[in-house]
């Protein structure tokens, strides 16, 4: 039976790979609808070869110029937002992939959520702000949530077979970016080629920029608290420069279970899109442990990279600190490839707004979209402070 699609940020490095493998196992998946942002020229390619009957850009501009270069015979065109929400519930999903970056994502992921959808879920910022709201819907209307991070979909094939109660801890792996070896000193003028310079793995900019600050690992130690019903305290963050080892789990047993293969994102999205199946991915490097040699583990170092420790306090702040920490780092980071900032002072920029934050419980999403506008708009000041100042 062939798997019907929606893809959230089709033209990002997460979609074109979904789409790649749709691609090559043609008898197993299909799309049903596109979202982009702003990559108008790759989203047509894409409508031309996989057909959808429902795609989103950004721009409205953009969004009647693609429709009119589609004709009356091309699939409806949406915009914005609410095309996004469009997408996501596309009639005839069986699967949304939610490969959007940033709270963006949000709304659409919740949307299909409540129409009772299964997601794949890429978008790590969505778990972060909202996790307890995502999860109890998603109880109600019967939505699988299959992870597509590498850590995280590590986690879930780990404790497949496994009963929560048996779990001791969770062990997150973290590459340690491009800057593992550098000093506090030489950080402060690190700049965006160098930052963007990611070891081993391909990604996009502002995900790449997390990996550099270690501000990525943060939100999934966040995100791994909701997707798999732990405490904090059982979430625990390893450097493994090599990025061969996923993630671990441990069990009340003394065993740890690890998920190894090469660094290549279309394992996890493969792997997200057919469970409980396996796809044969037999074109993938296959792991070669002889020729990888020694792995080597570490402990994260918090005062060099100290937004790790700020996603931590985050999380254990609770209510709408989270959302904050996330809108404060995206304003941060944006700066920052814009060259309007050091890298530095993502971590700032950070501890500044969630210092100046009182968090609140939140009964819905209209609190967690209160809590990220606030924290977007004392992002952006503390950042223009800094700039004036320096």
């Amino acid at each position: 039976m062939t798997k019907s699609l929606a893809i959230l940020g089709s033209t990002g490095s997460i979609g074109t790979t979904t789409l790649e493998l749709v691609a090559r196992f043609g008898d197993r998946f299909s799309v049903t609808a596109l979202a982009a942002g702003r990559r108008v020229e790759l989203l047509t390619e894409q409508i031309e070869r996989f057909k959808p009957c429902l795609v989103s850009v950004a721009d409205p501009a953009d969004a009647e110029r693609l429709a009119s270069r589609l004709g009356a015979g091309g699939p409806r065109v949406v915009h914005g937002p609410q095309g996004l929400v469009e997408v996501a519930t596309a009639e005839g999903s069986d699967m949304v992939v939610a490969g959007l970056v940033g709270a963006v994502g949000l709304e659409p992921v919740l949307a299909a959520v409540d129409a009772g959808i299964d997601i794949a879920l890429a978008n790590k910022e969505v778990m972060v702000i909202a996790g307890e709201l995502v999860r109890q819907r998603a109880a109600l209307s019967g939505a699988r949530i299959i992870p597509v991070d590498s850590e995280h979909n590590a986690i879930f094939q780990a404790m497949q077979g496994r009963e929560r109660e048996r779990l001791r801890r969770i062990v997150l792996t973290a590459s340690g970016g491009p800057f593992l070896g550098k000093s506090a000193e030489e950080l402060e003028v690190v700049g965006r080629k160098e930052a963007l310079a990611h070891p081993t793995w391909d990604m996009g900019e502002k995900i790449s920029i997390d990996s550099a600050t270690l501000m990525n690992k943060g939100l999934e130690v966040i995100e791994a608290r909701w997707l798999f019903e732990v405490e904090p305290g059982e979430i625990e963050v390893v450097v493994h420069p090599q990025s061969v080892v996923h993630s671990m789990v441990e069990y009340i047993d003394g065993t740890t279970v690890a998920i190894m293969a090469v660094p290549d994102m279309t394992i996890p999205i493969a792997h997200a899109l057919a469970y409980p199946d396996l796809l044969d991915l037999g074109h993938i490097e296959r792991l070669d442990l002889g020729a990888a040699g020694k792995l080597t583990f570490m402990a994260p170092d918090h005062e060099r990279f100290p937004c790790l420790g700020l996603a931590y306090k985050a999380l254990e702040a609770g209510g709408t600190m989270p959302a904050v920490a996330n809108a404060a780092n995206e304003v941060a980071v944006s700066r920052f490839l814009a060259g309007q900032t050091g890298f530095t002072a993502i971590a700032d920029t950070v501890a500044s707004a969630m210092a100046a934050h009182h968090p609140q419980p939140y009964d819905g999403l209209s609190d967690i979209l209160e809590a990220d506008s606030w924290a977007r708009q004392a992002a952006a000041a503390t950042e223009l402070q800094a700039s004036a100042g320096g």
